[in-house]
C-alpha cells in the first residue's frame, strides 16, 4: 500500500496520510510529479508505459511521472521517480516546479530540465517503462493525434516545449 501526504485546497499539509488510490474525503488532495527532460536540440525524452500498467498501458508519456510518497517533498518525489523509472540519479537541487496543474485529486508538479542524456544508458524499470526515445514537438503532437501518446491537451504539450529554457530555468 502506497501512502501519500494529504493537503487542503491551498496545498497546506493536513498532517495525515491516505492510501494513494483510495477515495479521498472532500477537501483532501495528494501530490503528483512529472519530469520533462529536453535535450540541447530541443527534443523531449518520452517513455512508453509498460503493458501491465492499469492506467494508460502501452501509451507514451513525458519523461517520468508518479505519485509523491508520504514524507517526501515534490522535488524528492520527482528525483525518486526518475531514479526508479529510468535508473538515472537526476539532481533537481534548486529547481522548483515549472508548472503546477490542479487535477480533481490534487496537485501535479511539472519539472522542466534541459539535459543531454544517452537514452541507451538508462536502466528502465520494466514494471513501469517499456521504452524511451527523444521526440520533436511535431512528432509528439502526431503521436497524440494517432492515439499513441496520452491525451494531454496539445496546447499544454506545446507549452511545455515553450517553457524549456525560459524564465531562468537551469540547464543541468
Amino acid at each position: 500500500m502506497e501512502l501519500v501526504d494529504l493537503y487542503d485546497e491551498n496545498r497546506v499539509p493536513l498532517g495525515r496520510v491516505g492510501e494513494r488510490h483510495a477515495p479521498k474525503e472532500p477537501g483532501e488532495y495528494r501530490m503528483v510529479v512529472h519530469v520533462c527532460v529536453f535535450d540541447s536540440r530541443g527534443r523531449l525524452l518520452i517513455q512508453q508505459r509498460a503493458p501491465q500498467k492499469t492506467v494508460y498501458p502501452n501509451q507514451w508519456d513525458v519523461s517520468v511521472g508518479g505519485g509523491v510518497d508520504a514524507g517526501e517533498t515534490s522535488r524528492q518525489g520527482a528525483e525518486r521517480e526518475f531514479r526508479e523509472e529510468l535508473g538515472y540519479p537526476l539532481d533537481l537541487t534548486g529547481l522548483r516546479p515549472s508548472i503546477t496543474v490542479n487535477f480533481g485529486g490534487g496537485f501535479d508538479d511539472f519539472y522542466i530540465v534541459v539535459k543531454d542524456l544517452d537514452e541507451t544508458a538508462l536502466v528502465l524499470q520494466e514494471e513501469e517503462v517499456s521504452a524511451v526515445r527523444w521526440v520533436t514537438m511535431e512528432e509528439l503532437l502526431a503521436m497524440v493525434d494517432d492515439g499513441r501518446f496520452i491525451s494531454y491537451p496539445k496546447s499544454f504539450l506545446q507549452f511545455l516545449f515553450d517553457m524549456r529554457g525560459t524564465f531562468g530555468f537551469p540547464t543541468k
